[in-house]
């Protein structure tokens, strides 16, 4: 009996591009099942770019695999924009066989991705570690210092001790091996992960923060300075977690 179109359409949204059927639903030439197969057609070819690029992403690490190192973590920070709340780094070493393929620079994903791929990434890797520096911190050394901290933080809270960095554009102060990538959340897996790990680590503590100081509107804004968070700040003043230090909250605050 010949199968009808939707039962082809259904089994070709769970096929993959070995399935012996496609022979046979290649030669039936009713349009739905020519339709789905070009819909199939065009989500394998998206699939197998993006193992593709996945897997140039690991060029920096394999170049270092084969030098012999077995830790090397990719470290990135998140936060350093914001007029509020802390600069939150994250450091991720993925083993070989990480596979995850839509890791990349946080920035690049959406919300639910991001939520999707940040417990794969604590499963699936080698070790992992958070450094978090607060605004008071941030106001006495400095952004740029802040964020060294932070990245110094992750990587000593790993379980597992580094013995090579990976860096998204900065130099972390530890007598490790390491090399500063420019753009490295988007050229480096390893990066990538540790930029997703530390973007749903921050957001996360800024909807704690918007419970707990309400009218700045942070749990949508990560403390960037939208309007809404301008408007609240303008209203209710500076709260415990604003960087004084930064140009907004410092005018306000000689007002």
């Amino acid at each position: 009996m010949t199968e009808t179109i939707a039962t082809i359409k259904a089994a070709l949204k769970e096929a993959t591009f070995d399935d012996a059927r496609l022979a046979e639903w290649r030669l039936d030439e009713r349009a739905g099942v020519q339709a789905a197969l070009k819909s199939f057609d065009r989500r394998i070819e998206k699939a197998a770019k993006q193992k593709a690029d996945f897997m140039t992403r690991f060029a920096f690490e394999s170049e270092l695999w084969e030098q012999g190192y077995q830790a090397i973590a990719g470290i990135d920070e998140v936060g350093r924009g914001p007029l509020a709340g802390p600069v939150v780094a994250a450091s991720v070493v993925l083993p070989a066989d990480f596979d995850a393929y839509g890791v990349i620079d946080s920035k690049q994903l959406s919300e639910k991705v991001r939520d999707d791929l940040v417990q794969y990434i604590k499963d699936e890797a080698i070790a992992y570690g958070i450094g978090i520096v607060p605004a008071e911190r941030i106001d006495e050394i400095n952004i740029y210092e802040a964020s060294r901290e932070a990245m110094k933080e992750a990587v000593l809270a790993m379980k597992v001790p580094a013995d090579y960095l990976l860096i998204d554009a900065m130099v972390v102060d530890l007598p490790i091996p390491q090399t500063k990538l420019i753009k490295g959340d988007a050229r480096s897996n390893s990066i990538g992960a540790a930029s997703i790990l530390a973007k749903v680590t921050r957001d996360a503590i800024m909807v704690a923060y918007d419970k707990e100081y309400p009218g700045y509107d942070f749990a949508s804004n990560d403390g960037y300075g939208t309007k809404k968070h301008l408007e609240g700040l303008a209203k209710l003043g500076p709260c415990p977690i604003h960087r004084r230090s930064f140009a907004p909250v410092k005018k306000l605050l000689s007002e």
